[in-house]
């Protein structure tokens, strides 16, 4: 996510496995002659970055993907892009009407409405698409995907506390090429738990469901002050989505939501309380289906790890923070990680201690200045160093409703800065953990209170590559009942910060990742996605890095000031292979950008003739990557099906 005031755009990116090019090779469609070969390798090769007006307006790609054979043949082929929908399309049917895909609801299922123009009241349509999943459930396809914030109504002024939504679309796949479009979409009903906070990125698990977040959780310490901010913005969506401030209640947000989809496509929510509440950016579940880490989105943060009592059920489970112990700054730096436990809850426990209306007040004594029996902490969960305490019997609420405050009591690390998506590559035991921007408490500062983590200004951001090891125990020697424990961290991917602004405005290689954010792995490809979000690249990439050949490609551009979300590699569905990423408020900030290149005016104006300034979103994918089954080195793609099914029926006539 980029700024809260940002008003997004976004664009879904699937790659298809279906081999379109190489069935236009001899101008006949599904003819090919070497449809049949086994596939060696897959590779990327990059694509040149946009540098004309005409190209720095749009999504698309140029690059290519090259395909070896077992038997030495190499084909160059081309990826391609289409569209499904915008965002202010009005593709979602709701209670008897046609509302955008980017509109939320209420309690009740009604569109929220913005009425700050009295005579020309409108829906709201958020302008940041981020996550999506694709499930599939029998002979259906579908696909989830998250509208985060909106912030600036129709009269122009900044609003806070609208309540977000996601989408659920039934898509229709072709058989021949995979193509995917949409069949109908409806709104997804948050009711049972309270509404949906802000949605940042997500998750697919194994068993079928999604993984959804809540990120920058209202503090619950400054809700008390009903002149605060965390008061208007939990009090606004109060009266938006239940019409009623009495409900306002910082403590039913900022969780995991998991969404379960049934074969006749309806979806059912609950939210797991249970795996601890802050600035969820997304959640990872692990090989084993039972351990998870977490991305916390902000500054000061910590990283978090979730251990569930059983496989495949986030309702009951132990939570743990890390202490970041620093071994070197080369790469971007390194460090091991010791886990501390939080403590043990269940999703009922927690969310009756909630529904009791407990406040900051009841769990915490807090002291202006240092005294003994107080610790001094910096989080993300509030503006400045706070002096806390724990009051007696509430060790479980500290844990698990501040468990960035109650972490840092302990002696849990909370100076990590934008850690945003993970991606786990399960054959290898490796973890990557984006930190987009790391500075300010990433660094050594005078007066800390901690101080943990002393790293290298990278102001365009690393991706962390995280061991995964068995056999390991707590702070306290308890054996963690995991045999995928982040151990240490690295640095795996680098940015490069430039001195100045080149002539089209970047501040950061534009041929190296900036600002990571979004982080997928596929398993057949051997390949880590990466999209970016970065006010240091002009137009924002998503990237393909292959983990074994350590190259790094560009696959595709968004818009100038849009940002890369979304990402999701998916390696079978149906027969098929998908790439899914988002982008978000395309023209973002063109007034900030040093742009010499171009005109800059001009650059503003196609993007108002095109997408429009930060109006609306959209869903699309690109096609052309083919799959390598690591079974038997061989996935036979649409285009290779179609040749066999057609082979066959000519030898039967």
């Amino acid at each position: 996510m980029k700024k809260r005031l940002s008003i997004g755009l976004s664009m879904a990116l699937l790659a298809s496995s279906s081999l379109t090019a190489m069935a236009h090779d001899n101008g006949e469609h599904g003819k090919k002659k070497d449809s049949h070969k086994k596939i060696e390798s897959v590779e990327f090769s990059s694509m040149k970055a946009p540098d004309t007006i005409k190209n720095m307006v749009k999504t698309y790609t140029t690059a290519t993907v090259k395909v070896t054979y077992k038997d030495g043949t190499v084909k160059e082929l081309p990826l391609n892009y289409d569209q499904l929908y915008l965002s202010k399309d009005k593709i979602v049917s709701n209670k008897g009407e046609m509302i955008p895909a980017g509109t939320p609801i209420d309690v009740n299922g009604d569109p929220i409405m913005d009425t700050s123009v009295p005579t020309d009241p409108s829906y709201f349509i958020s302008d940041a698409p981020d996550s999506n999943s694709l499930l599939t459930k029998g002979n259906k396809s579908f696909m989830i995907s998250h509208f985060e914030y909106d912030s600036q109504n129709n009269a122009g002024e900044e609003i806070s506390g609208l309540p977000a939504s996601m989408t659920l679309s039934e898509l229709d796949q072709d058989k021949k090429s995979g193509k995917l479009s949409v069949k109908e979409a409806h709104k997804i009903d948050f009711s049972s738990v309270d509404g949906l906070w802000n949605p940042c990125n997500g998750s697919t698990t194994d068993w079928g469901t999604h993984l959804g977040s809540e990120e920058y959780e209202p503090d619950a310490r400054e809700f008390a002050n009903k002149d605060s901010d965390a008061y208007k913005e939990v009090s606004n969506f109060a009266k938006y989505y239940f019409n009623d401030e009495s409900k306002a209640n910082p403590y039913n947000y900022g969780w995991i939501p998991e969404i379960s989809v049934s074969h006749d496509g309806e979806p059912s929510v609950v939210k797991h309380y249970s795996t601890g509440r802050f600035s969820h950016e997304m959640m990872k579940v692990l090989p084993d289906n039972k351990t998870a880490l977490f991305g916390d989105d902000g500054g000061n943060t910590m990283m978090f790890m979730y251990v569930a009592d059983k496989a495949e059920d986030f309702s009951a489970g132990t939570l743990y923070a890390a202490k970041f112990e620093q071994t070197g700054t080369e790469k971007g730096g390194s460090g091991d990680l010791n886990w501390i436990k939080l403590g043990h809850g269940t999703d009922k426990e927690i969310k009756e201690m909630i529904d009791s209306g407990v406040t900051f007040s009841d769990i915490f004594e807090t002291a202006e200045e240092p005294i003994e029996g107080f610790t001094a902490v910096k989080t993300n969960s509030h503006d400045s160093v706070e002096y806390l305490k724990v009051k007696p019997g509430k060790e479980k609420e500290a844990a698990f409703l501040e468990p960035r405050r109650y972490g840092a009591i302990l002696g849990a690390t909370s100076e990590f800065n934008k850690m945003e998506g993970l991606a786990v590559n399960a054959e290898d035991h490796k973890a990557y953990m984006a930190i987009s921007y790391q500075e300010g408490s990433m660094e050594k500062q005078d007066g800390a209170v901690q101080d943990d983590i002393q790293l290298p200004k990278i102001e365009s951001g690393v991706t962390y590559e995280l061991n995964l090891q068995e056999g390991q125990t707590d702070r306290d020697d308890e054996k963690i009942d995991s045999g995928y424990v982040p151990a240490s961290m690295s640095g795996f991917v680098l940015g490069e910060d430039l001195g100045s602004p080149d002539a089209l405005g970047n501040t950061a290689n534009p041929d190296l990742v900036a600002n990571p954010d979004n982080l997928s792995f596929s398993e057949d490809l051997n390949t880590l996605f990466i999209g970016e979000d970065s006010d240091m690249h002009t137009n924002n990439f998503v990237w393909a890095y292959d983990v074994q050949t350590k190259k790094l490609s560009r696959i595709l551009s968004v818009p100038v000031g849009a940002e890369a979300t979304g990402l999701r590699a998916v390696d079978s569905m149906k027969d098929s292979n998908y790439v899914l990423s988002n982008y978000q408020h395309p023209g973002a900030d063109l007034d900030e950008k040093e742009i010499t290149a171009v005109d800059k005016n001009e650059l503003e104006q196609a993007m108002k003739d095109t997408l429009g300034i930060m109006e609306t979103g959209g869903v699309g994918y690109i096609s052309g990557i083919p799959g390598v089954n690591k079974k038997d080195g061989h996935h036979k793609s649409h285009v290779e099906k179609q040749d066999e099914e057609r082979e066959d029926h000519d030898s039967e006539e």
